[in-house]
């Protein structure tokens, strides 16, 4: 096992991003073997059960009651629809199941309704994750009673870069929701979005931030922005694919016991960019048709990938390795809320 280490200086993760494209492939590579089978992957699927009407101005998400995306508002879905998509999605292959809501952050008598939908997925004998946005203290125990597995709240970006992405919120209300998760021994998924006009150096910002927290991530959704007409970040231009792929390397050298997730954005990517993704040390992914509200591969075209590459997909009972190194790659989508944007 590599050892983790919690005290990243920027230079450091500077130098790693700067190496020849061979040699960080290889650095990360001989990492993830150290501490994952390299042929395995962990497979999600994502659940959008409250959609649009969101009150946050993200300038990615087309769930923003801010932007007219031509998003059609749905209300919080009944359980029972939830738990007919989640044993859809285990027959699929998948072994967590993530629900993401549209909300800044989630009323009690919504909650309720939500700890309803965590006892059902345990039930099947599959992993819980949600996305709800900001949790109290409060809220967030009622969730581990109920069961869950893993909190997606993404940072999104470098604290520096946050500002003109986001207004509605500060970087430490997602720190906040963030400790608050990892206090009630709840797993936390989090990572960031790629290509929203950052810089390399607020790339640097983003994996410094995860990589430091007091115990990392057991779960960090790597997302390529879906760009979609309406939003704010429309039009920008695109992150060219191989510092994508430098960043999912940096991630898993600077994290190497958490699970790596390619989450948003595989819709734009050619199997010869996920394959070399999955070298670079992703080892999750999700599944299915949509994520949240944008496109994804469908499984089909996944499995048949998976087979060229000779992947195998996780099972519920390997991922189960908690106690072992914390098992993470799973997140949700941006907030729920970037359309797909594992949040």
């Amino acid at each position: 096992m590599s050892d983790i280490r919690q005290d990243w200086s920027r230079e450091e993760i500077e130098y790693l991003f700067a190496l020849p494209f061979n040699d960080l492939l290889f650095q990360a590579q001989t990492v993830h073997r150290q501490n994952f089978d390299p042929n395995q992957v962990q497979v999600s699927t994502l659940l959008s059960i409250k959609t649009g009407a969101c009150p946050e101005d993200c300038g990615y998400c087309p769930q923003s009651a801010r932007y007219d995306t031509g998003l059609e508002r749905e209300r919080l879905l009944p359980v029972d629809e939830v738990m007919k998509a989640a044993r859809l999605a285990k027959e699929a292959g998948s072994s967590r199941f993530c629900m993401g809501a549209a909300w800044r952050s989630p009323k009690d008598r919504d909650l309720d309704q939500v700890v309803e939908m965590v006892k059902g997925v345990k039930s099947l004998g599959m992993e819980s994750c949600l996305t709800l946005g900001m949790l109290s203290e409060e809220q967030t125990s009622k969730l581990k009673e109920a069961g869950l597995d893993y909190y997606n709240h993404n940072l999104d970006t470098s604290p520096e870069f946050y500002g003109s992405v986001i207004s509605t919120r500060t970087y430490q209300d997602r720190l906040d929701t963030l400790q608050n998760v990892r206090d009630a021994g709840i797993n936390v998924c989090s990572g960031g979005i790629l290509g929203m006009g950052e810089e390399r150096k607020d790339r640097v910002g983003l994996l410094q931030q995860l990589a430091n927290m007091e115990k990392q991530p057991e779960s960090v959704p790597i997302n390529m922005l879906v760009q979609v007409e309406g939003t704010p970040l429309h039009g920008r231009e695109e992150i060219d694919h191989f510092e994508f792929i430098r960043a999912i390397a940096v991630a898993r050298i600077m994290m190497p016991a958490s699970y790596v997730r390619l989450s948003a954005g595989r819709e734009e990517m050619n199997d010869q960019m996920q394959a070399l993704c999955f070298l670079a040390g992703a080892n999750s992914i999700f599944y299915g048709e949509k994520l949240l509200t944008t496109a994804n591969p469908g499984a089909e075209h996944d499995k048949a990938l998976f087979k060229r590459l000779g992947i195998n997909i996780m099972s519920v009972s390997e991922d189960s390795r908690d106690e072992v190194v914390g098992d993470a790659v799973q997140e949700f989508s941006y907030k729920a809320c970037s359309g797909g944007h594992h949040h």
